[in-house]
């Protein structure tokens, strides 16, 4: 039974290749809804560059591959995260999960984007009516995950995504599916990693922003705007990944990722970690793309971390920085909590 669920799960993966949801095209930038999934979270991966879809493991590994998720070191694991984004935006992300003998394992997670207030504008104030608004950018999600075999992991996770902006509002339902492969190909320390993301509903946007008072012969009426239907920013991820046991206790990650993006240009991420005693860990990633339009946003990174143990409680605290082009860097802090 279980060697026919990993069949399954490679044949959705291998079909979903050759799907036109992953038709890309630079033409296509912006105009999907839901950019807020494309944000990351937590410092770890992040100053590896996104590179470890292969084998992220544990509470961290939510955003990036859900299957990684019932490959936690704990029984219960608590994440709170903080990132510095660009243009003033601060990213606030919670995740708590479990796992559960013979069951699997079960995380909750949740992600709002914080923008200040902004001045509310008109078509007849365009400098600013004297009022403020706050946009409520919100994705919660559920992710399930199961170890299939002694070598194989699946998970699968459900947002529900919300963003709001002065009385107009639009909602949609993304998926995650991702498989984790250790030892791959029977080669000890070899793992493969493939997930798709945020492939789910069409993101339509409603609400009474979108009223407006127009004259018909004369008269003045309220017209309400229709606005259009946008596809969600689906991803498709393969990652791999080596890692090399080296004296004094140490172990060294390497990673790769291609990842295909249908509203993005195709990105190729490498990074890893160096992690001395399971103790202390030093990251760096590096992520190009096929961008010919101009230069790409994003490039190198880096990190570091400690993990402590607090009678009986694992506390690891882990920092990333991300270099961005024309904005200020990203700066992300995470905190990770395992019982």
């Amino acid at each position: 039974m279980k060697k026919l669920v990993v069949k399954l799960v490679l044949l959705g993966v291998v079909f979903s290749l050759h799907s036109p949801i992953w038709a890309g095209s630079e033409k296509r930038v912006g105009t999907n809804a839901g950019a807020q999934l494309l944000i990351p979270v937590g410092a770890r991966d992040v100053a590896m560059g996104g590179s470890a879809v292969s084998y992220s493991s544990g509470i961290e590994a939510l955003y990036w591959n859900p299957a990684g998720l019932v490959r936690s070191e704990n029984n219960a694991d608590l994440m709170v995260s903080r990132m510095d984004y660009i243009a003033g935006i601060g990213v606030n992300y919670l995740a708590i999960g479990g796992n559960f003998s013979g069951f699997g394992a079960l995380a909750f997670s949740l992600k709002s984007l914080s923008f200040g207030d902004i001045p509310v504008t008109t078509e007849d104030a365009p400098d600013g009516t004297g009022g403020m608004f706050s946009p409520t950018f919100m994705t919660v999600g559920m992710t399930y995950a199961r170890q299939l075999t002694d070598r194989v992991f699946v998970g699968a996770s459900l947002n529900l995504i919300n963003e709001e902006i002065e009385r107009v509002k639009g909602t949609g339902v993304a998926m995650n599916i991702g498989v984790q492969y250790q030892d791959f190909v029977n080669i000890p320390g070899l793992n493969m990693g493939v997930v798709i993301k945020d492939v789910g509903t069409q993101m339509k946007y409603d609400g009474p922003g979108l009223m407006r008072i127009t004259s018909v012969e004369g008269v003045l009426r309220y017209t309400k705007l229709e606005a259009a239907s946008f596809d969600l920013p689906s991803t498709m991820e393969l990652g791999i990944s080596y890692t090399f046991s080296l004296p004094a206790n140490s172990v060294l990650h390497l990673n790769g990722v291609f990842q295909n993006n249908n509203y993005a240009s195709d990105e190729y991420r490498l990074g890893g970690e160096y992690a001395f005693n399971n103790l202390a860990f030093v990251r760096m990633g590096y992520v190009s793309a096929d961008e010919t339009s101009g230069e790409y946003l994003y490039g190198m990174s880096y990190g570091g971390g400690v993990k402590l143990n607090l009678a009986g409680l694992d506390l690891t605290v882990d920092y990333a920085f991300r270099d961005v082009q024309v904005f200020a860097a990203n700066h992300i802090f995470s905190l990770k909590f395992g019982f």
